[in-house]
């Protein structure tokens, strides 16, 4: 068997690097490397012996294969207090490897990347990198393995101090593991998002093993309550710039995902304001000005600590007219300089500027836990399609009803069932959030756009599932709603067409439900 024991590095991300090697180096490990890892520890003034030239057989298929080989393998592996595994080595001239640093192809950053092509992406999958970690993590009693360098300083002290210590070598390993499978996730939840097109044509959306790659983004001050601890999963943050303020909480980013997909139902100027995921007020104007009031006016007490959206640059002077109202957070794709000076005198108050990312509808799978399992399903995300829809009243909506009608329907997908919203052609009148029946939710809508002073007349309803009754309908006309746009699909909907129609209202079907729960 070769003489001494060795230090494997293999490493795409070379932070920290020459620190971690001279400790191994100074604690009497021989630096084993490759390729680009091996030169920088070269150009440091270490002292290097290529794989290649420890197992004898030279680097080939452009890298592909390098450290498959039972010479690293059997020195990552084999138990130092097995005798049968000491002699098998000492016989095949396996020498010990005890320490292994090693980190993974880039693969995430490169699949993230807009231009980054299927080939290259394929390329970026890193074979022999998570076989050495798991190899070295797996024989944790003998090996320290290293593939985050947070660990490096920790692990450089212990091995000036004498030697690694079993509790730390296996802290390392399961982080290896977490590592590891979180990478693999990466590569399955790209691929089969690269393959959803044809999978969806095949019927095959969720196939029977499922992973998604979660990474910690940010610890949370709490969850919905103080004393619920929290955390962030996943590259939300990354959609948005934040400006100014405190750190978002939980329920902040609660409401900042629903702001976000209930924007994206808009292209004309358009601010929505949110309270618990609900939309409280929503309008549309040639000015974010204008826009506000209209949002605003539907509703004027709920609007105090909630979340202000808006798909154009918010400018000075609807930042002069916000700022009257405390809020947690403000959303827009940009700020003008007159806005943030409205806005910086109130420092907690969090400024997010939306990226490109932000502003395009979500395509993943929708995820949501339930007690031991996880519910998945396609996100919600049909856009608003009126040539789909069917006008099934004899009396057909006017063109203001139509655009009533179109302008309700993208803000009640938005808002939790049971739901209801009063809407004219600009702007809601009347939401009614969460009921338990349908006609409570046309009554609580009512009921605020009465306290709010605004007139239902000539208004049109949208509700996010079907009628069951005609009661609901007819409590709404007598209210001064003329149009109404629902799913269909109850087993009374004759009955419900048939009251339309004596009392003169326009009815649209649209095919499609939206609960949202």
């Amino acid at each position: 068997m070769s003489a001494g024991r060795f230090a494997l590095f293999s490493v795409s991300d070379k932070t920290g690097l020459t620190d971690i090697a001279r400790a191994a180096a100074a604690a009497g490990y021989q630096l084993l490397s490759t390729g680009g890892t091996a030169r920088a520890l070269r150009d440091a003034g270490l002292a290097v012996i290529d794989v290649a030239e420890h197992t004898g057989f030279p680097e080939m298929m452009d890298g592909r294969v390098k450290t498959l080989h039972p010479k690293i393998h059997g020195g990552l592996l084999y138990r130092r207090d097995v005798p049968e595994h000491v002699e098998q080595a000492r016989k095949a001239d396996i020498p010990p490897i005890d320490l292994v640093v090693v980190n993974l192809y880039p693969f995430e950053q490169v699949s993230r990347r807009a231009d980054a092509t299927f080939l290259e992406c394929v390329e970026n999958i890193d074979i022999g990198g998570p076989s050495m970690l798991r190899s070295a993590a797996k024989n944790h009693q003998s090996v320290t393995v290293l593939c985050d360098p947070c660990d490096y300083a920790e692990a450089a002290r212990q091995l000036t101090n004498g030697g690694t210590t079993p509790e730390f070598r296996a802290r390392l390993a399961a982080k290896v593991f977490a590592h590891t499978a979180y990478y693999d996730s990466l590569i399955a939840d790209y691929l089969r998002r690269h393959l959803a097109d044809a999978q969806a044509a095949t019927g095959e959306i969720f196939p029977e093993r499922m992973t998604w790659p979660m990474r910690r983004t940010a610890l949370l001050r709490y969850g919905e309550n103080p004393h619920q601890a929290a955390a962030l999963y996943g590259p939300l943050l990354e959609e948005f710039d934040q400006l100014q303020g405190k750190e978002l909480s939980y329920n902040n980013i609660l409401d900042t995902a629903a702001a976000l997909d209930l924007i994206n139902e808009f292209d004309e100027p358009t601010l929505a304001i949110l309270k618990h995921t609900n939309p409280c007020g929503v309008g549309t104007a040639q000015t974010l000005s204008d826009a506000w009031e209209k949002a605003l006016a539907t509703d004027r007490e709920a609007p105090f600590g909630g979340i202000i959206v808006m798909n154009r640059e918010c400018d000075g002077e609807v930042a002069a007219a916000i700022a009257d109202i405390f809020s947690e957070v403000i959303i827009a794709p940009e700020f003008s300089d007159e806005a943030r000076i409205a806005f910086s005198r109130k420092k907690n108050l969090r400024l997010l500027r939306m990226r490109e990312v932000a502003a395009q509808v979500c395509r993943s799978l929708s995820v949501r836990s339930v007690r031991s399992g996880w519910l998945v399903q396609e996100p919600d995300a049909l856009p608003v399609n009126g040539g789909e829809w069917k006008c099934v009243t004899r009396r057909q909506p006017s063109p203001e009803e139509w655009r009533a009608l179109t302008f309700g329907w993208r803000v009640v997908k938005h808002v939790k069932s049971n739901a209801i919203v009063y809407a004219a052609a600009d702007r809601t009148l009347g939401i009614g959030a969460g009921q338990m029946s349908r006609v409570d939710a046309s009554r609580l809508a009512v009921w605020k756009a009465g306290n709010a002073g605004l007139d239902l007349r000539g208004s049109a309803v949208a509700s996010d599932a079907f009628f069951p009754f005609a009661d609901g309908v007819l409590a709404a006309a007598r209210a001064g709603a003329t149009a109404f746009i629902q799913p269909g699909g109850s087993v009374r909907d004759a009955e419900v067409i048939a009251a339309c129609d004596d009392h003169n209202l326009a009815m649209v079907f649209t095919g499609r439900r939206h609960f949202r729960h």
